[in-house]
């Protein structure tokens, strides 16, 4: 082989290797699992520590604040399964009772236990469909 070869060969395979670190890096960082409910709830052991995104709904009459602070307690269900959640901050507006919301943070033995800024509650439909010609309005 020459030595232009030889370089060529030896550069890609450096740039190739910082490339795969780079990815990996950035991959392994912000890697979370998506999951439903219903699916943790099935071996919940499984998925002790590990970052999670759960979905689910808030069950009605479940959230519970403590007075004069931000930690809440409130269940999470999907398809008759519930998990016990519990955050402490400030929630989003749309947060309430049957409200869909998506869970950042991890699964231990006494619940999910959400992290800062971890809660994502989905808006309700609460616009109705464009005639053509016509913005949304809002529904009251």
């Amino acid at each position: 082989m020459s030595k232009k070869a030889v370089r060529v060969l030896l550069s890609t395979f450096v740039i190739g290797g910082a490339l795969t670190m780079l990815l990996y890096t950035t991959v392994s960082e912000g890697a979370q699992y998506y999951k439903h409910v219903d699916e943790v709830s099935s071996n919940p052991q499984a998925w002790y520590g590990k970052k999670l995104q759960l979905h689910g709904y808030v069950v009605d009459k479940s959230i519970k604040r403590r007075p004069d602070s931000l930690d809440y307690q409130f269940d999470i269900q999907n398809n008759g399964k519930v998990i016990k959640a519990s955050y402490t901050g400030v929630v989003p507006d749309t947060f309430k009772d049957g409200s869909e919301v998506v869970l950042k943070g991890h699964l231990d033995a006494s619940g999910f236990a959400v992290e800062p800024d971890g809660v994502l509650a989905k808006c309700p439909s609460k616009y109705v469909a464009d005639k053509p010609g016509q913005a949304s309005q809002p529904t009251q």
